[in-house]
């Protein structure tokens, strides 16, 4: 099958022009079908939203307890708005990561070391918010929509998402899914025997609060 570019399309009651990109529930779809304009763009919101708020987070008349509140239930859900669907790679975790070191920086702030100098260690954030970063939040937030699986096969999501295109596949090695990407974290996770175990909503729930502190 050869590939065509539709320029527009022309009925008698509307004219549609053809575009690279467009918002759709708040989020950025594109012809490419690449995460990657999606994720920068919440990154932008998040910075917006952290520089609103950033007179808050360096006063010292507020806790930091409350900073990580404030961050954890304004910021970072403007960050990862429809994560449940991302496929994340190796870049796009470094820059949710960079994002979130900056405000951790600025909640708790340089440790003064023996030989007197300020600094501020990347894994001593991690440790202060008890691994419960960003990616280990977007983690858990894709385990808790792996629910597909617990639906019955007359279920037309669930028919819909075993559907398979009848094409050709092109060549190359083929781009990390998303279920591949649950697959992944299952792993690290040392789930076995999952398709039981997500039929249990208070066990697979145990397994979602055990990925929001993982370290890897």
């Amino acid at each position: 099958m050869k590939n065509y570019k539709l320029e527009e399309l022309q009925t008698d009651l509307m004219y549609l022009e053809q575009v690279q990109s467009y918002k759709y529930l708040g989020s950025t779809v594109n012809s490419d079908n690449s995460i990657e304009d999606e994720i920068q763009c919440r990154i932008t919101l998040g910075n917006k939203a952290y520089y609103a708020n950033q007179f808050f987070f360096k006063s010292r008349l507020v806790s930091k307890k409350s900073k990580l509140k404030l961050y954890w239930s304004i910021i970072r859900p403007t960050v990862t708005y429809a994560c449940k669907v991302w496929v994340l790679k190796e870049t796009i975790k470094n820059k949710l990561m960079v994002f979130e070191r900056k405000v951790l920086r600025t909640i708790f702030g340089p440790a003064k070391e023996r030989d007197g100098t300020w600094r501020i260690k990347t894994n001593k954030l991690d440790e202060l918010i008890r691994h419960k970063n960003i990616i280990n939040h977007i983690k858990a937030q894709q385990l808790s929509w792996f629910g597909p699986h617990r639906m019955p096969e007359e279920r037309m999501v669930k028919q819909v998402y075993k559907w398979k295109p009848m094409s050709i596949r092109p060549q190359g090695r083929p781009k990390n899914r998303w279920e591949d990407d649950i697959r992944n974290d299952m792993k690290k996770l040392k789930i076995k025997n999952w398709i039981s175990f997500i039929q249990d909503r208070n066990k697979w729930k145990s397994y979602i609060e055990k990925a929001k502190t993982f370290k890897d």
